[in-house]
């Protein structure tokens, strides 16, 4: 049994795209809430801030898109609230280097995930903001790895289940 069509459901590609690209950097932000709860007085605080001003700017930009196309959030933003903020706090109370290992593997699951999108969408202005926050994510990525993130205790471990979860919220955000 199927049940009715929502207003706001995703239809049309894009709007799918709008919902779960919101959802992710909902997530992201709160992984970075997360990571600045515990490390906040450490000397990575300062990049961790940066990283989650750039966060924010993109769910600035996703909520925006979301109003202006009536895409129906995933219903999964509470969850996705303490998931996130939960695996930040539980990385950096890991240490520094596996805070920054969890921001590997996020921002490399988000940039395939970006890429892909990009190559389904022709020349258009979301293709370009895509492109920007692609960008971002990669550099947060390079500052994670700058920062030792591969050599966090269970590097290979730790963002394999990271990057697996990862693939599994942007799966369920798309349809739920």
């Amino acid at each position: 049994m199927t049940r009715p069509r929502l207003p706001g459901d995703p239809v049309h590609p894009l709007r799918r795209m709008i919902r779960v690209d919101h959802a992710g950097e909902y997530g992201a932000a709160r992984i970075y809430a997360g990571q600045l709860a515990v490390l906040g007085n450490s000397d990575k605080a300062d990049l961790l801030r940066h990283m989650q001003a750039q966060e924010q700017a993109h769910l600035d930009t996703f909520n925006d898109l979301v109003a202006t196309n009536r895409v129906r959030p995933t219903v999964l933003l509470p969850l996705w609230h303490l998931v996130g903020f939960a695996l930040g706090a539980v990385t950096a109370a890991l240490g520094e280097k596996a805070a920054m290992a969890c921001t590997v593997a996020v921002e490399e699951t988000i940039d395939a995930h970006y890429t892909d999108q990009i190559d389904s969408l022709g020349e258009t202005e979301f293709r370009q903001t895509l492109e920007t926050f692609r960008a971002e994510e990669r550099e947060h990525r390079d500052i994670g790895l700058a920062n030792g993130a591969e050599q966090a205790p269970g590097y290979r471990f730790l963002t394999a289940a990271i990057k697996a979860g990862c693939r599994a919220a942007i799966r369920i955000s798309e349809r739920v």
